[in-house]
């Protein structure tokens, strides 16, 4: 790639662009030891991504999810019931394999579906982006807030699971009574020039598929550096090709989002603000979440917060909910638009899940206080 080509596509970045320009900014007006630095950038979840993008690239370049894809537009016939399949799959898959994994099994699929046949991608990954923030909410494993929250609250498993019930059924329901009002009931229509099947590169396949099995293992071990690497020195050896169509520019992305968001968190200025809050009132607590997510992203506040929150699953709550609004409440969001690739999908985002917030947080609050 010229380097004009690579300074158009820097433009188009303008997600990488602020948050680089506000670690900048940060580290001139308050700068901090090298220790600082490598906590915020959160190695081992940036090594984690690497590792899945790897992956994912690898079981697009060998046509598995076209072909995946051609199979289940031609079973199914309703446009709504396919549409809530990959809505229930995706909130399924997120308390397993945690929410921006879903994402990276799912999104691939929904896009490639939507080139061979009448289905809304931008409708579908909007839709899918709410769900696995629901799903994973009532997962211990879910996402990276939950992960925290449970160790720290040295809950059990499904002690965890079962305070987290009443706020994560609220959520589901309604993604899903969304995703019934706002499908078409149409049937689905193949479009025959999409349906020109390419042949599944088989040993590409297997590779990739079980690379991602394996990346997703040493995530959950810990071992997301030494599982990267692996991935990495593996298709350089076995595929370059998928390797040099990574979308490394995401990883820089978020690599900028940690560190301007990590320095940020931890300005003076913002725990003296804190400290005028009473985060032992339950309401407080809840909208305090809800809010610090909207500006700096769910897991960030949960690690604000964490020291200030009597209650461990009541914070888990507020920061789960905190990931519907913004597209920055939650990276799920960021990855979803970002593996979609679709025209104003930032917007299209933003049209529902802003009033889905607006929606939930009362109904979630209500239902967790008087079930939970």
């Amino acid at each position: 790639m010229t380097a004009r080509r690579w300074l158009e596509r820097l433009q188009a970045e303008w997600l990488l662009l602020a948050f680089a320009l506000l670690t900048l900014v940060l580290a001139l007006v308050d700068p901090q030891p090298a220790a600082a630095w490598a906590r915020w950038l959160q190695w081992p979840t940036l090594a984690g991504l690497a590792g899945l993008l790897i992956a994912i690239q690898g079981i697009r370049d060998s046509a598995l999810v076209q072909h995946a894809a051609a199979v289940l537009a031609a079973r199914t016939h309703s446009l709504r019931t396919l549409g809530l399949l990959l809505v229930a799959s995706a909130a399924l898959l997120s308390m397993v394999l945690t929410n921006d994994v879903s994402l990276f099994v799912l999104v691939p699929l929904t896009v490639a579906i939507g080139g061979l046949s009448n289905l809304p991608v931008l409708r579908m990954v909007v839709l899918e982006a709410l769900a696995v923030n629901a799903g994973s909410t009532l997962s211990p494993i879910g996402n990276p807030q939950n992960l925290l929250l449970w160790q720290h609250g040295q809950l059990s498993f499904l002690g965890f699971a079962w305070a987290m019930l009443p706020a994560a059924a609220v959520m589901f329901a309604l993604v899903a009574a969304l995703a019934w009002i706002w499908l078409p009931r149409e049937r689905v229509a193949l479009l025959p020039e999409a349906l020109d099947r390419q042949v599944v590169a088989g040993r590409l396949a297997t590779l990739s598929l079980a690379a991602l099995a394996a990346m997703v293992l040493a995530m959950e071990y810990g071992h997301a550096a030494y599982g990267a690497g692996a991935l990495l020195l593996v298709f350089t050896l076995v595929s370059p090709r998928s390797l040099a169509r990574v979308d490394w520019l995401l990883l820089l992305t978020f690599a900028a989002i940690f560190l301007g968001l990590g320095h940020l968190a931890e300005l003076p200025q913002v725990d003296a603000a804190l400290d005028r809050f009473d985060f032992g009132q339950p309401l407080t607590l809840y909208l305090g979440g809800i809010l610090a997510s909207q500006v700096i992203s769910n897991v960030p506040a949960t690690v604000l917060l964490l020291d200030r929150a009597h209650d461990p699953v009541a914070l888990a709550v507020a920061v789960n909910v905190g990931g519907f609004g913004l597209a920055i409440g939650s990276l799920a969001n960021l990855i979803a638009l970002r593996l979609a690739r679709q025209p104003q999908g930032l917007r299209a985002l933003h049209r529902v899940s802003i009033p889905f917030l607006l929606v939930c947080a009362p109904l979630v609050y209500l239902a967790w206080r008087w079930l939970g």
